[in-house]
């Protein structure tokens, strides 16, 4: 009896095992501080389904993701997904995230030459500390009908459309109106009295501008609405944006302005106090799946660096980018290098400067 009785126990002990295993998986939960629509529902979901890991999103910006990691040392979230350009000076002067560890990314999954450009621009002091998600541009979405010749973000202050435009309030705005002025913005970075130069001439030039500006968009619906709704004609927004609004109002176009648009790369990125380290791989190395990814893509309205991401979005959004980018205009797209420290400071007095002008 004695031996039945050990089986028994044995199997009494791994059920148990089983079940806390289980209840351990069921009970984790990666903290994600993403952006909108980069997480959508279905696809947590389905990581939950495989993984077991809960997943609460928290949508954010980045300059709220900074400032949340800032305020906390680098806890409170176990992944994060700031811009590329904005990881190496947040990280330098608040010391707010972890490096990757890139022996735990599945590369073969990413495009080759983003990942090894978001490496390059993530790097500081030998360590990377981003890979790749989402990228996509700032351009102009334009109401083909109604404003048939805005081909560059200065056209946007054509008196003719006062009261028609939108664009934000942040610095997208002024490194955009400067390249459209026919200034290099980037080239200035490190040298501080030529860019609070360039930064003067774009502040007079959004001041004269505001006559024209319907309002000043925060949010992605709100830019959607004012499109869709015809109270703007012309906008510096998202690609995105402006694929989402051309399903139904065919007129709507994204256009790569004439000086370039803007590039940006969404990545991935360690809190440095994270505590699901390792669901925070699990989720990375899940939604670079190709057709994970193109769910995403069809979520937020940009595509993903996921090699063959694109094969599965639908044919429209397939064509509406490759109306929207040409291979001269693809060679033209201006990518956002770091962010040297300060440059902020003086770009936020800009801003405050121009909201406050009359």
């Amino acid at each position: 009896m004695f031996k039945p009785k050990t089986h028994f126990l044995t199997g009494v002990l791994v059920s148990t095992g089983l079940i806390l295993a289980a209840a351990s998986a069921q009970a984790e939960t990666l903290r994600l501080l993403t952006w909108g629509g980069y997480a959508p529902e279905k696809v947590v979901e389905m990581f939950k389904a495989e993984t077991g890991i809960d997943v609460e999103v928290t949508n954010s910006n980045n300059e709220e993701m900074i400032s949340k990691l800032r305020a906390t040392g680098g806890a409170g979230f176990d992944l994060a997904q700031p811009s590329q350009d904005r990881i190496t000076s947040a990280q330098a002067e608040y010391d707010i995230y972890k490096p990757i560890d890139l022996a735990k990314i599945n590369a073969a999954q990413m495009i080759p030459s983003m990942l090894e450009g978001t490496k390059k621009n993530t790097s500081l002091n030998g360590a990377v500390y981003g890979v790749p998600h989402v990228w996509g541009t700032s351009a102009l979405t334009v109401n083909t009908t109604k404003a048939p010749d805005v081909k560059d973000y200065l056209d946007l202050c054509n008196p003719k459309y006062a009261g028609k435009v939108t664009y934000r309030m942040k610095r997208p705005t002024l490194i955009a109106f400067a390249f459209s002025m026919g200034m290099d913005p980037f080239a200035a970075y490190n040298d501080k009295a030529k860019y609070q130069d360039i930064l003067d001439k774009v502040q007079a030039k959004l001041i004269e501008c505001k006559s024209n500006v319907k309002a000043y968009w925060t949010g992605g619906d709100a830019l959607i609405n004012l499109i869709r709704s015809d109270e703007v004609v012309a906008a510096m927004a998202w690609d995105g944006s402006g694929w989402k609004v051309n399903a139904e109002k065919p007129e709507v176009k994204t256009i790569a302005p004439t000086s370039g648009a803007l590039g940006w790369i969404d990545t991935f990125a360690l809190p440095k106090k994270t505590k699901a380290e390792d669901a925070a791989y699990k989720w990375i190395n899940f939604v670079m799946q190709p057709k994970i990814a193109a769910m995403i893509t069809e979520a937020a309205g940009n595509f993903t660096a996921a090699k063959d991401g694109d094969m599965y979005v639908t044919e429209a959004k397939r064509k509406v980018y490759q109306d929207t980018f040409s291979a001269a205009a693809i060679d033209n797209i201006k990518w956002y290098p770091p962010v040297p420290a300060g440059l902020e400071d003086m770009e936020g007095k800009v801003l405050d400067r121009v909201q406050a002008a009359k």
